[in-house]
């Protein structure tokens, strides 16, 4: 089974930070491992490191923005391929699953996925689907 580095760049918004790293832990798919790299935050990351610690790598890097931080992370990586997530977002549990699953049924080296938006103040998760097929 291929394993999938997801790279998450962080800068600020800790909490956030640990939503989206629980959304990978609660993946269906399990061969993952997942890279944090803070930017230069200077939010207090101990009760996050106390949390996931041992479910991810983290590197502190200076403030350079996420391409860079992106970057680190490739180069950190072990996987087979790369996934990247903001750490702002989550991801659904079967996400990558079905993603895999997808590119492995057609050779895909590289993919990529629609996403929902969501709006706090209704509550609503608008879908923002590509319509157009190639």
């Amino acid at each position: 089974m291929k394993k999938v580095s997801v790279i998450i760049p962080f800068y600020n918004g800790i909490e956030w930070l640990c939503e989206a790293v629980q959304s990978v832990l609660d993946q269906t798919y399990p061969n993952i491992e997942i890279i944090v790299i803070n930017d230069g935050s200077k939010e207090d990351v101990h009760e996050f490191l106390k949390k996931f610690s041992s479910n991810i790598f983290y590197f502190y890097q200076e403030n350079k923005g996420a391409s860079s931080a992106r970057n680190l992370g490739i180069k950190k990586a072990t996987g087979n391929f790369i996934a990247f997530l903001d750490s702002d977002d989550i991801w659904l549990p079967s996400k990558l699953e079905k993603q895999i699953k997808f590119m492995n049924s057609i050779g895909a080296l590289w993919s990529h996925t629609n996403y929902y938006y969501w709006n706090p103040q209704s509550n609503k998760l608008i879908d923002v689907a590509i319509k157009d097929e190639y």
